[in-house]
């Protein structure tokens, strides 16, 4: 169900990105410098840039409902949602109280949304994640080395008696 969203939305900004272009252009604005940084060749353009998120939600969002590579699906959702909010619900720049709050409770939303993937991306679906088994693999091999040790220490305790090493001599 949490997929769902990004489903719709995404193969929306991917066939129709001139509605939204127009509006990530303020955020993307500011991350094209570090686009070209990173590559002089990628895509700077708000247009394509808007393509290229909705195709990432697209893609993530099937692969979140379908249940396939559930928690990278997710991770990536997060990294969309976040330019996608500060582009498309930028509540504190709107005059207008009814705007304003209409705009705030998309905002919200999507933060409930972030929340939620956040959630599912560290879902290991009820069984140990990594941090329960290395903890636990942890405790196993103290164990184990506790009881060789005890071990070591009876039997050294034994081989002492049966050469009759370690009695006191009369003083």
């Amino acid at each position: 169900m949490l997929g769902a969203i990004f489903v719709v939305s995404g193969a929306r900004a991917v066939t129709q990105p001139d509605q939204l272009a127009g509006r990530a252009k303020k955020v993307t604005d500011r991350l094209a410098p570090l686009i070209e940084r990173v590559h002089p060749r990628l895509p700077t353009q708000a247009r394509t840039l808007v393509q290229l998120n909705g195709a990432a939600q697209l893609a993530a969002g099937t692969l979140l409902v379908s249940h396939r590579f559930r928690r990278p699906a997710a991770l990536v959702l997060v990294g969309t949602l976040i330019p996608t909010t500060l582009a498309g619900h930028p509540f504190w720049t709107h005059e207008d109280p009814v705007e304003r709050r209409n705009q705030m409770t998309h905002f919200l939303k999507n933060l409930g949304l972030l929340g939620g993937l956040v959630l599912a991306a560290g879902d290991t679906e009820g069984r140990p994640g990594l941090r329960w088994r290395t903890g636990h693999a942890v405790e196993s091999a103290q164990r184990s080395l506790h009881r060789r040790a005890k071990t070591a220490r009876r039997e050294i305790r034994l081989a002492r008696r049966a050469a009759g090493v370690g009695r006191r001599l009369p003083g």
